[in-house]
């Protein structure tokens, strides 16, 4: 055949690897619509019911995943999909025509506590990270046997915690540490205002050592009152930690009025 005579090894091994790696992308890009597809949209159909989006390639078969603890999960799970109300409406340029594509969303009410924006979080699994043993991961460090605050760094605990304000929220009683990675997650603050114990993460913090302090400029002294609380004194879920860290997170945009507004 005239085909063979200008054909050699390199370039079947060439157009073999095209092949290849073509698939290789179609495989990874369906796999990755195993968690968060199909998309909402704001279209309907002709029987009023919301259009979804899965694209090309789409939503693959469901697969199962044994997990650490020996536990399984099916993905794609419609049953899991994540359906709480958001309380915030789009904004548009005519209400006549609805809200516009892409449109942001403004806030119906109050937004740190709505979980909206940057308050948003995902609904993980109500139950701690864990060790190879099957402990948890992150616990108060009076029940991690030998640890303890380095003498050559400062020990929060005692010291008072400060809102953006600059007024005294409450003050630093336990220390809750990562086992696997050796460094503090999360101090534990008792408030001045009824001693509720919320949690403040590390990285929300700055510490004034000569004035004994625990800088916060994510929220105010009297938004602590509204950190979400965790269940155990013992644990913390993943779930509790991405709702606390949430929160403090959409402070830098909501916890005062002017930090949503524009410069200009």
């Amino acid at each position: 055949m005239s085909f063979l005579e200008y054909t050699d090894t390199a370039q079947i091994a060439l157009y073999g690897f095209w092949v290849f790696f073509a698939g290789l992308i179609w495989y990874l890009h369906r796999e990755d619509k195993r968690e968060g597809y199909p998309l909402d949209t704001h279209r309907v159909d002709r029987q009023g019911n919301p259009e979804t989006v899965e694209g090309l390639p789409g939503v693959p078969c469901p697969k199962t995943f044994l997990l650490a603890d020996g536990s399984s999960i099916s993905v794609p799970d419609p049953a899991r999909a994540d359906r709480r109300p958001i309380a915030a409406r789009q904004l548009g340029s005519d209400d006549r025509y609805g809200p516009d594509v892409g449109a942001p969303l403004e806030p119906t009410g109050d937004p740190m506590i709505d979980s909206v924006g940057p308050a948003a979080y995902a609904e993980r699994a109500e139950v701690p990270e864990r060790m190879l043993d099957g402990s948890a991961m992150i616990v108060p460090m009076r029940l991690a046997a030998g640890w303890s605050v380095e003498s050559r760094d400062p020990d929060p605990r005692g010291m008072t915690v400060c809102g953006l304000d600059g007024v005294a929220a409450g003050s630093v009683v336990e220390l809750w540490v990562d086992r696997a990675e050796p460094q503090i997650r999360y101090l534990e603050v008792e408030l001045v205002a009824g001693g509720r114990h919320v949690m403040l993460p590390t990285g929300f913090v700055r510490y004034d050592v000569a004035d004994r302090r625990v800088k916060v400029v994510s929220i105010t002294a009297a938004q602590f009152s509204g950190v979400p609380a965790i269940a155990s004194s013992e644990q913390i879920t993943k779930r509790e930690e991405d709702h606390i860290c949430a929160y403090y997170a959409s402070g830098h945009l909501y916890a005062v009025p002017c930090r949503s507004e524009s410069l200009i």
